[in-house]
This record gives structure tokens, C-alpha cells and sequence, in this order.
């Protein structure tokens, strides 16, 4: 008897917690909600989020503003959603920097896996592997076989010391065995004059700085870094189907919310900006920015956040990677 006391209890209250999760998720957004960006106006976890939110305000009823918080290599605006209410008015865009951020930086006071619920994937963004005419080769084989004759010969540029494009250049030197030497820049803007004008020999970089130059002969570029071929540039192998198995890094914007934020808001946020990446608008602006339409489950953002914070932490303490 005190056990089907007991049973009836234990289904009233999960029949309770149903109600009340399904009265959350009709009557939110109530408010503004703030979505966090850790970088200044016009990078590019700002400008994609910016596609999205209008798009939001209209679904949801009620108005998703962007809040850049830049610092530290985005660890400032980490550690200001990370403090936040998990109320489900406050998100954090994460970009791919902050994975790496966990091991190149030995003080943070956040952790991205357990202080973060992850909410959906904006988007994904791969490198192409771009390099002068002057190297001769013309796929990434004949790269490797060249860069393996000549040790120390061939370096590759990157926009500066742990970004996500230096370790692209790590994790590729590391899996082929070779030999190549790392010439950090402040930034694209002065990467790219160096590449096509030969002071640099090869650089991992976005499509959008790379194909111009590409279909002017200035560069030439042999493969892409995403795990399958890019909608950007279907024409280019993948770095891993040309002599690389098992290569893939790409830069990505994963939206996430302070730990503790309720399932039911979570899933409203994923199933909404999944219905809009589908759309042709959305479609076309994140193919335009050389990014791809995702629509993973929180779940499957999360499985892949984490692996990526474990591949590169491997890259860095093999490089030796060290934040400035």
C-alpha cells in the first residue's frame, strides 16, 4: 500500500513538472533576450548571429539583441554569460576559439562543457588550404611529399598564436609528419599580401579572403578542411580524401546557455533557428559568408564541442602553442 502511495506521488509530481515545463515554454519569451557575443561588431560570430536574431524577434515575439563583450580572445564574454542567470534570457555565442581557449589558457574561470547547456550550431565555416604558385604542388600528396624533402623550407601564415586557423596548421603538421614553420600576423589583412606576394608559402584560410585570389591566379588552392566536401567551393577535395585521412578543422559558432537553463526553452531555441537555417534567405547569407546551415540536436553540439576541446588540446600541447 505505502508503495502505490509512493508511486502515485512520484507520477503526480512528474505529471506536475510537465505542466510546469509546458507553461515555460508557452508563455517564453516574456522579455529581451540577450544573446552574448565575445567579440566586437563585425567579426564573425557577430555578423552570424546577426542573421538570426531578427529572424527570432519575428518567431518569438519578443526581441533577441546582441551584446558584444570583446577581451581576452572571447574569454571575457564567456565568463559573463557563464555568471548569468540560466533564466533562458541570456546565451553565449561560442566560437571554435573557445575550445582551444580551455587548454591554451591555464586561469579561466569558466569551463566551456560545464558551464554551458548547448543549444544549436549557426554555423560552420572550413579553411581552404591555399598556397602560392611558387610551392610546386598541386594537391595536398604532393604538398606533404615536398614539404617532407625540403624540412623546414615551407611556413604557413595564420591570423595570430593559438587562433583557430594557427592550429589548423598545427593539427595538419602534426598528422603528416612534416616539417613546416609557423609566421603569425595580426590578422587576414596582412596574412593574405604576404601569401600571394611570396613571403609566406601557404596559409589556412576562409573562403571568402582565399577564392578571389584563387580565380585570379595570384593563389592556388589544392583542399578544403571540412569533413565533407563544402557547398562553398565544391570543387575542392577535402584535405582527408587527398592524402590526409582523418583531417577536418573548421571554424564554427555554437549558441549556448548558462548551465542549469531549462530543457524546454533549450529545445524552443534549437527547433526555431533549425526551421530558420533551412530557409533560402538564411541559406544563401551563411553561404555568402563562406559558412554552411547547421541543424544538430543540443545533443549532437555538445558531442561535438567536446571533441573538439579534446582534439585541440592535443594540438596545443604537441605545438607548444602558448596564448600572448
Amino acid at each position: 500500500m505505502r508503495a502505490q502511495l509512493i508511486c502515485k506521488w512520484l507520477a503526480g509530481l512528474c505529471l506536475a513538472f510537465g505542466i510546469q515545463a509546458a507553461v515555460i515554454a508557452q508563455s517564453y519569451p516574456a522579455k529581451t533576450v540577450r544573446i552574448i557575443v565575445p567579440f566586437p561588431p563585425g567579426a564573425g560570430a557577430d555578423t552570424t548571429v546577426r542573421l538570426f536574431t531578427p529572424k527570432l524577434t519575428d518567431a518569438l515575439g519578443q526581441q533577441f539583441i546582441v551584446d558584444n563583450r570583446a577581451g581576452a580572445a572571447g574569454n571575457i564574454g564567456a565568463e559573463a554569460a557563464a555568471r548569468a542567470a540560466p533564466d533562458g534570457y541570456t546565451f553565449l555565442v561560442a566560437p571554435a576559439s573557445l575550445a582551444s581557449s580551455q587548454s591554451m589558457y591555464k586561469n579561466l574561470t569558466f569551463d566551456l562543457a560545464r558551464d554551458f547547456t548547448p543549444v544549436a550550431m549557426l554555423g560552420s565555416a572550413p579553411f581552404v588550404l591555399a598556397i602560392h604558385p611558387s610551392v610546386p604542388a598541386k594537391t595536398v600528396r604532393e604538398l606533404i611529399a615536398y614539404a617532407k624533402s625540403n624540412p623546414g623550407k615551407l611556413n604557413f601564415a595564420s591570423t595570430g598564436v593559438g587562433g583557430v586557423n594557427h592550429l589548423a596548421g598545427e593539427l595538419f603538421k602534426s598528422m603528416a609528419g612534416i616539417d613546416i614553420v609557423h609566421v603569425p600576423y595580426k590578422g587576414t589583412s596582412t596574412a593574405i599580401p604576404d601569401l600571394i606576394g611570396g613571403q609566406v608559402s601557404m596559409m589556412f584560410t576562409s573562403t571568402l579572403s582565399s577564392l578571389p585570389h584563387v580565380k585570379a591566379g595570384r593563389l592556388r588552392a589544392i583542399a578544403i578542411s571540412s569533413e565533407k566536401r563544402s557547398l562553398a567551393a565544391p570543387d575542392l577535395p577535402t584535405i582527408a580524401e587527398s592524402g590526409l585521412p582523418g583531417y577536418e578543422s573548421a571554424t564554427w559558432f555554437a549558441l549556448v546557455a548558462p548551465t542549469g537553463t531549462s530543457r524546454d526553452i533549450i529545445n524552443l531555441i534549437n527547433s526555431t533557428l533549425a526551421r530558420i537555417s533551412l530557409t533560402p534567405e538564411i541559406r544563401d547569407q551563411l553561404l555568402a559568408q563562406g559558412a554552411e546551415p547547421q541543424s544538430p540536436s543540443p545533443e549532437q553540439v555538445g558531442a561535438y564541442v567536446r571533441s573538439e576541446v579534446v582534439k585541440w588540446a592535443k594540438v596545443v600541447t604537441i605545438s607548444g602553442a602558448k596564448a600572448e
